[in-house]
């Protein structure tokens, strides 16, 4: 499904404003926090919060800085 969106000017910020199949699909509704994750080709992802997400980000960098050395090396 691709879905085209235009950026529109909110106060002093851009914005995106999803169609109603967006957030059925995301179940998703007014209110609801939504998360933009950066995927490692570049592009973005689009994920509903749940709740600890931010948290098992933060683990998993504190993780990968920790061990780079060692991440590196296996994936060799």
């Amino acid at each position: 499904m691709t879905i085209e969106l235009k950026l529109r000017k909110i106060g002093n910020s851009l914005g995106v404003v999803l169609p109603k199949e967006a957030l059925a699909r995301l179940n998703a509704d007014e209110g609801d926090t939504l998360v933009l994750t950066e995927a490692p080709d570049g592009s973005f992802r689009v994920t509903p919060d749940k709740g600890d997400f931010a948290h098992q980000m933060a683990v998993a960098d504190e993780i990968a800085n920790r061990y780079r050395n060692a991440l590196r090396e296996l994936a060799k």
